[in-house]
């Protein structure tokens, strides 16, 4: 089976597309990811027998909706024209659409003409997504014109895919029926999450967090949090990985405080460095806000993650993290509030007892939730879908 991917993302640092692909090359299907281009990295490659083309080169440092908005259009427009050209000279039985933005499904017109199935995997809610990058308000005019969008965007597609639970029901309530719709979280790879042998010296307590730099991700709390304690650890330091329209503030939020030598950036690495990394740490931290509409509901595949490699993990008391975890296996702290991330910070970095107990639990927990017990469920919808099976054929795949 011929497979294209679309994505305006980074392949080699989207795991969630990385796992799709690799599951499919595995069994047989030959898979084209068409994706954005990071500065140094090829227009195409042929990574684990995918085959990668980076059509469009992009610096994550959008700071309003306009710019935002330009680069996506120019990314449809281009992506569309690459899929028709590649399904005329050989057909694909899908093409998986990874938002956002949801509009993006539409690239694949010609591939839908000509039979192919269209997937539309929504990562992110897009009306919440673009209210709480933009401080866009649930009654304005262009929350209500991205509903319609998702809508149009999801009637055009065969079926859809959403990653997690409480947006499934959310999309069912508005814009999809339950048939259409399974839910598929982001699962560790344990190829590359796994535990290693501590290679760094333990003479420093390390925090690291990897992911987006937006207001909504709360990393701000997270500094202040650090800034409260870096004097009752020995040797602490804070790492900060990623990219995202929030940096520059983040950085200078450090130089105000105080914090330069405490606090570094670096950017968004390649999923096995990445993993590398949050292994090497003592502790991760995974501070969303509440207060923000889509983080509150947000799922963050580094909280499995940090689990999978063994490392402790502190994560705000946001509805979706409550949804899947219970402080058995994770360290909650009251969202938005840096004085209690702060004492949780402290108390992890003194109480050994308490880390091993959560590393240990959190650990079996992410064996049962990584990629490998759960990829079948992939692979199943892909068989109903170009089985040509009716709709309610696919509650199962569910």
């Amino acid at each position: 089976m011929r497979v294209a991917m679309l994505a305006y993302a980074f392949y080699e640092s989207d795991t969630r597309i990385q796992q799709y692909a690799k599951a499919l090359t595995e069994r047989g299907d030959s898979v084209d990811v068409i994706a954005l281009r990071k500065e140094g990295t090829a227009p195409f490659e042929v990574i684990q027998g995918v085959n990668v083309y980076r059509i469009q080169a992009r610096k994550v440092n959008e700071r309003g909706p306009f710019d935002y908005l330009i680069r996506i259009l120019r990314f449809l427009i281009v992506s569309g024209f690459v899929l028709a050209k590649k399904h005329l000279s050989n057909s694909y039985r899908v093409v998986h659409v990874h938002n956002v933005p949801d509009f993006l499904a539409f690239a694949a017109l010609v591939p839908k003409l000509g039979r192919a199935r269209i997937i539309l995997d929504i990562h992110d809610i897009l009306p919440e997504f673009y209210s709480g990058k933009f401080a866009v308000g649930a009654n304005s005019l262009i929350f209500k014109v991205l509903l319609v969008v998702e809508k149009l965007s999801i009637a055009f597609s065969d079926h859809v895919i959403v990653a997690n639970h409480i947006w499934q029901e959310r999309l069912i309530s508005r814009s999809v029926s339950r048939t259409k719709c399974t839910a598929i979280r982001n699962f560790p790879n344990e190829i590359i999450f796994f535990p290693r042998s501590r290679s760094r010296a333990r003479d420093s307590f390390l925090m690291i967090y990897p992911g987006s730099l937006n207001w909504y991700q709360g990393v701000d709390v997270a500094i202040k949090a650090f800034a409260q304690v870096v004097n009752q650890i020995p040797n602490a330091e804070f790492h900060i990985y990623g990219e995202g329209a929030g940096k520059p503030d983040l950085i200078a939020l450090v130089k105000e405080l105080g914090l330069g030598g405490k606090v570094t950036f670096g950017g968004f690495l390649p999923t096995n460095e990445i993993a590398e990394v949050m292994a090497q740490s003592d502790l991760g931290v995974e501070p969303k806000r509440s207060t923000s509409s889509f983080s509150n509901e947000a799922a963050s595949t580094k909280i499995l993650e940090f689990m999978a490699v063994g490392v402790p993990v502190i994560v705000s008391d946001t509805t979706i993290h409550k949804y899947y975890y219970d402080d058995s296996i994770v360290l909650f702290f009251e969202s938005n509030n840096e004085s209690s991330l702060a004492e949780r910070i402290l108390l992890l970095s003194r109480d050994n007892e308490l880390r091993e107990q959560l590393v240990s639990k959190a650990t079996a927990h992410s064996k049962i939730n990584s990629w490998a017990e759960r990829k079948h469920q992939y692979l199943f919808l892909m068989d109903c879908l170009t089985d040509s099976k009716p709709a309610e054929s696919l509650t199962p795949c569910r």
